[in-house]
């Protein structure tokens, strides 16, 4: 009961923030990270191991979310164009990064170069209408794109970190990542072209919804089981079991069915937790240091964004590098995992954190400036 009570208290607080964000134009999660930080004074006593498993399985749920946003075919698609931007603006961070590590490389600059590339994908969504739809599934592209290689990343520097010199079992777990993926992307598309018809007729005959979603979640979870043991993150196989379950393999009727259950139980009960969570163990510091490194980050990222993704017009360029530059909250998850692990400094992860947060409070601000103006310009004009 004292941990269903700290749920109540985390939700409700969390959706509260959320809506008052929501109203005020910016994405709901930012309210419910919010809801974290004021809570992390509050909630002294609650018990952090069993909130810990919540919050994973809340980034579970966003992540198989994100996979079903997108199909195999468009994120193939995408890629070409937004994996070299991923690796032009992870170079570019990692270049900047390094005046703040005292001209030192180290693993402080991989993984806060991977946290300063991330997108985020509700950043995204909210300017997707500044977009197009052809550019929207670019830049969801790139927002998962950058989330799967920063976690990959971070993984990989902790790997090293734990044998150094030993490069055996770090190629072997290497291969064994892309062996599990390739497999999983060519049974989906023989599945695709065999027995695309027979999984349809069989999800059909299922009565309720709720058979479905089961369905689901014994596939998924049992993706993320294997993820794990070969040296994934967990939820990169959620994210995977999402992206197989698209709906020209399911149909669009049993497409919708799994996605209204799957957005229900995320957004009304994991989401918030996991975001509150980020923000109940959000760490930083305030210092003319730090504000100088978030000004740095910030302008050189939106204008390598917006000249990589331009298109007529300075307003559209811009909202397209802001939802290509929105950071995300993974990368906190990233810097808390580099920061247990002993592969990032305190100060780093400090600034790293504070940087994602503000970055995505930004882009959406810019958004909402864009919005505003166009809005003046069209009133003007009639």
């Amino acid at each position: 009961m004292e941990i269903i009570g700290y749920v109540f208290v985390i939700i409700a607080f969390a959706r509260l923030l959320a809506e008052g964000f929501e109203r005020l134009g910016y994405p709901g999660f930012l309210g419910e990270i919010t809801a974290g930080m004021i809570l992390s004074a509050i909630l002294i006593d609650m018990p952090r191991d069993q909130m810990a498993l919540l919050a994973e399985l809340g980034l579970f749920f966003l992540m198989i979310s994100a996979g079903l946003e997108v199909t195999p075919e468009e994120l193939h698609y995408a890629g070409k164009r937004t994996l070299p931007l991923y690796i032009l603006t992870y170079g570019v961070m990692f270049l900047v990064t390094i005046p703040f590590t005292g001209w030192i490389i180290s693993s402080d600059n991989i993984i806060s170069a991977a946290i300063l590339s991330t997108a985020s994908a509700p950043i995204v969504l909210r300017l997707k209408r500044f977009f197009g739809s052809d550019f929207l599934h670019v830049a969801l592209s790139y927002a998962v794109i950058s989330e799967i290689f920063g976690l990959f990343l971070v993984y990989m520097v902790i790997r090293f970190h734990e044998s150094p010199g030993d490069y055996g079992p770090i190629l072997s777990s290497v291969l064994k990542d892309l062996v599990f993926v390739g497999t999983l992307l060519y049974i989906n598309y023989l599945l695709g072209i065999k027995q695309k018809v027979r999984i349809i007729r069989f999800l059909r005959r299922l009565r309720s919804d709720e058979a479905v979603f089961g369905l689901f979640m014994v596939f998924s979870t049992s993706l993320a089981f294997i993820s794990e043991e070969i040296g994934m993150h967990f939820s990169i196989g959620g994210f995977l079991a999402g992206l197989m379950m698209h709906s020209d393999l399911v149909g669009t009727k049993q497409y919708d069915r799994l996605t209204t259950i799957v957005s229900g139980v995320t957004y009304g009960i994991f989401a918030p937790i996991f975001f509150a969570w980020r923000g109940l163990n959000f760490e930083t510091e305030l210092s003319l240091v730090v504000i100088e490194f978030f000004a740095i980050i910030y302008t050189v990222r939106l204008a390598l964004s917006a000249l990589a993704v331009r298109k007529e017009g300075i307003p559209t360029s811009l909202v397209r590098g802001a939802g290509i530059a929105s950071f995300g909250v993974l990368g906190l998850l990233m810097g808390e995992i580099g920061f247990v692990s002993g592969v990032l400094s305190e100060h780093m992860y400090a600034m790293a954190s504070l940087a994602s947060v503000l970055g995505i409070f930004a882009s959406a601000t810019l958004g909402r400036a864009v919005n505003h103006h166009q809005k003046k310009r069209a009133s003007s004009a009639a």
